[in-house]
């Protein structure tokens, strides 16, 4: 199994801080990235062969490779997304299925939260795809909600619904066995295919909707944020000291 950070992305409501970065690599402790937590919590786990997919500013995380690696004990491989700017990350994620097949922990190079959440992962593997869930946060329109069907698998991915409906949300996380590899790269071509501004959980759903099964693995109390914004920012940098 190997690690995987979506970090294509622009984060353009984290201007100036994005104007030459990309979001992943905005500071959060320091000079600590949202970039180098996630390694860390990858090489925490001892999956230490690491795909980044990258796309804007996509030069700042290729200068930083060696000392990445050297830092973490890491082996990176980019894969460069040259649409980043134009679409959505359902063709980011999408873009590295040839690496899908070795299985894979993806986590979301915008999202800060400690190595419980690919602990819980791991210790909840199952035969094909497994989502980390907040089930105790409370929810907003923003989040990327779920409803699970009567068996505990995912029925429902979208931040379009009712808060009140929703079982918990999406933090940002996946663990993909070997299993569901060719299913899930069908599943999102034909998403991006049909709207290339949508998004990785829109192919989740679009699996579930082709009869995929699709778990989740609760991650309890945690203190984690998804970096949108500068209010965003500030929360990732109170919660990065305390890990």
């Amino acid at each position: 199994m190997i690690g995987m950070v979506l970090a294509a992305g622009a984060g353009r409501r984290l201007r100036p801080y994005t104007d030459t970065l990309p979001k992943a690599l905005v500071p959060v402790d320091g000079e600590t990235t949202i970039l180098d937590i996630a390694l860390g919590n990858l090489a925490e786990v001892e999956l230490t062969d690491v795909v980044i997919v990258v796309g804007y500013c996509a030069g700042a995380v290729e200068e930083r490779k060696a000392a990445l690696e050297s830092r973490y004990g890491v082996d990176i491989t980019l894969v460069h997304n040259d649409k980043a700017e134009e679409w959505n990350n359902a063709y980011s994620m999408w873009l590295a299925r040839e690496y899908f097949k070795e299985g894979l922990l993806m986590v979301n190079g915008d999202t800060v939260h400690p190595v419980s959440v690919e602990r819980t992962l791991l210790d909840n593997r199952g035969p094909d795809v497994l989502l980390a869930v907040d089930d105790v946060k409370k929810l907003a329109d923003e989040e990327m909600k779920v409803i699970l069907d009567g068996d505990g698998h995912l029925q429902r991915i979208t931040k379009l619904m009712d808060p009140a409906t929703a079982n918990g949300e999406y933090i940002g996380a996946t663990l993909l066995e070997p299993a569901a590899a060719d299913p899930l790269a069908e599943a999102l071509k034909a998403t991006w295919e049909s709207d290339p501004d949508q998004y990785y959980e829109d192919g989740y759903q679009e699996l579930v909707n082709r009869g995929g099964k699709i778990s989740v693995a609760p991650i309890g109390a945690v203190d984690w944020v998804e970096v949108d914004n500068h209010d965003d920012l500030e929360k990732a940098r109170r919660i990065a000291k305390g890990y």
